[in-house]
């Protein structure tokens, strides 16, 4: 049908004017029909691929209750690093990590926001804000499914959307030259006019060949920065028209708190909004997106300067719209972002907000569980830990719970200062910065022991810790099996010294340990806090099984297990 019409079209260079009228109307009527099919392609291709968002979306739902995290996408996400206080060491990216529970975000502006807030923290009134957001896109079900389904037909380009952010705000440079529109309206108009002169029959010959040779040298000069920038700002097949049915969902919810609104308002920005200028946006892709069709384009663009015509329109949106198009992606990002704290707080209506208390100095949690262990397994404590000047310290036996516990402290802590709900009944806490040391790696590439990283880590939350003197949330540090890469009488040494350090800071926190001396040395025992996890063993045929109850218990663990774990795999003679 394209080939068609193509051919009608160029047909007319040259031939007898006779036929020119029907060589026109046919050429007309084959690309109307072409572009109704296009159009109905397109159409029903996209209701295939939105009903596939919407049933994935629902699918995921349900492996994140379950927690069945083979059936989840793998997180990409780039986290920030070893260096970090907490991220890698809470699971906070990766496989089986609160990012991939919160992953209901659809945009490339959700998945960075949220990131930010599980590394970085709020304010108390920013947490409360969030809090209140949360509760109300909880209840809104069927709005946050399809928030989120949109959100994942639009295709993942945070590079691009940079480069489109730089260009919106650099301003326009066609548009700038009165002289070069005047111009190019002025050759669309005579060689429009001339050919319609001639079609009429009211000239003889082609007389609009001669502008159309200027229009030639113009597409020569200009061509190379027009194709330029409407790369740049078209640079991904979908990155432009499927945001405008997202801004569009995120303005018309039904929202009544005050975060919520105020990022509605941000749509509203340029006078009009988001999604209208989105719509419009994607006008322009689309005429932009004659340039793709080889065949059809260069007869086009020269006689009618559509390429001029189409930066002129983008450049009109870019003076307009482009201002503001940081800040509708920035209020797009959070709306996402709380969004997924929403699913979280939907799928586990139990899970509690917490209460951020500044004149509190204690963390104290009443069932609290690891939010990433499925409710049927996943077995809940009372825990308090603080005020400064003290630390709990967690003994037990081998694979009894003691790092599991570090964990939900601290993911409960990072859920918290998100805005999200936290795996409890009730949580009471003080503004707080997780450092942790748990999840100790040597590198043989850099040269480094596990004692050393050890002691790097350490020498981080120590650095971490002494910085809150200055202002800010109150340290609070989880350290599990500290130095167990060097001998024990060393290693309770210097152990001891550490504490001693970040006793004298404003700091609460966690240590686990097989040294049970720790707590009946003369310098910690006033500030230790002892806890413990206990096993039982059951006869399984002819060998043992040892089982766990994770259970808190107070006071110091008095049972060991590595004898037993040895027999229990067969290796005790």
């Amino acid at each position: 049908m394209f080939l068609a019409a193509a051919a009608s079209f160029l047909s007319l260079f040259p031939g007898p004017v006779s036929h020119t009228a029907a060589r026109i109307g046919a050429g007309a009527a084959g690309l109307v029909m072409f572009t109704v099919l296009v159009a109905w392609h397109a159409r029903i291709e996209w209701r295939e691929r939105w009903v596939a968002a919407l049933a994935q979306v629902n699918a995921d739902a349900a492996a994140r209750v379950s927690r069945d995290w083979n059936a989840l996408a793998p997180d990409r996400t780039t986290g920030p690093g070893a260096t970090h206080p907490y991220a890698d060491d809470l699971d906070v990216f990766g496989r089986a990590s609160v990012f991939q529970l919160l992953g209901w975000t659809g945009t490339d502006a959700g998945r960075a926001t949220l990131a930010a807030w599980l590394t970085e923290g709020a304010t108390p009134g920013v947490i409360r804000d969030r809090q209140q957001a949360v509760e109300e896109l909880a209840r809104l079900e069927r709005d946050r499914e399809t928030f989120a389904a949109l959100g994942r037909l639009v295709e993942p380009a945070r590079e691009a959307l940079d480069d489109l952010f730089v260009w919106a705000e650099a301003g326009p440079w066609f548009t700038r030259r009165p002289a070069a529109q005047w111009t190019v309206w002025l050759l669309t108009a005579t060689i429009v006019g001339l050919l319609a002169a001639q079609i009429g029959g009211l000239i003889d010959g082609p007389q609009w060949l001669w502008p159309l040779g200027a229009s030639a040298m113009l597409m020569g000069v200009f061509g190379k920065r027009i194709v330029q920038t409407f790369a740049r700002v078209f640079s991904r097949f979908g990155l432009v028209r499927h945001h405008a049915a997202v801004f569009a969902r995120m303005a018309d919810m039904p929202c009544s708190s005050p975060l919520l609104r105020r990022l509605q308002a941000e749509l509203r920005a340029s006078g009009t909004t988001a999604a209208r200028e989105m719509v419009r946006l994607t006008r322009i892709e689309r005429m932009a997106d004659l340039r793709r069709v080889a065949l059809f384009h260069p007869v086009i663009a020269l006689l009618t300067l559509w390429d001029f015509h189409v930066l002129a329109a983008l450049e009109r949106w870019q003076t307009q719209a482009g201002p503001h198009l940081r800040r509708w992606y920035a209020a797009l990002g959070q709306f996402d972002a709380l969004s997924a704290l929403a699913s979280l707080r939907h799928d586990n209506p139990s899970w509690a907000f917490p209460e951020i208390d500044e004149s509190s100095v204690v963390f104290e949690a009443r069932q609290l569980g690891h939010p990433l262990i499925a409710a049927g397994r996943r077995v809940a404590n009372d825990v308090t830990v603080g005020p400064p000047g003290g630390f709990l310290m967690v003994t037990g036996s081998n694979m009894s719970g003691k790092s599991t516990l570090l964990r939900a402290v601290g993911l409960n802590v990072v859920l918290a200062q998100a805005g999200a709900p936290v795996c409890a009944e009730r949580l009471r806490m003080p503004p707080l910065r997780p450092c942790t040391s748990i999840r100790v790696q040597d590198s043989l590439e850099a040269g480094v022991s596990y004692f050393m990283a050890a002691l790097e880590r350490l020498k981080l939350v120590v650095v971490t810790a002494r910085s809150a003197r200055d202002g800010g949330p109150r340290v609070l540090y989880l350290l599990d099996e500290v130095l167990q890469g060097t001998n024990t009488a060393e290693r309770q040494v210097a152990v001891r010294r550490v504490l001693r350090l970040l006793l004298d800071l404003p700091t609460i926190g966690v240590v686990t340990t097989h040294d049970l001396e720790l707590a009946a040395c003369d310098e910690l025992a006033a500030a230790c806090h002892p806890v413990h996890f206990t096993e039982g063993v059951e006869q399984d045929g002819e060998g043992v099984r040892l089982v766990f109850d994770y259970r808190l218990q107070p006071g110091i663990a008095t049972s060991r297990n590595a004898l037993k774990l040895l027999r229990s795999v067969g290796l005790d003679e």
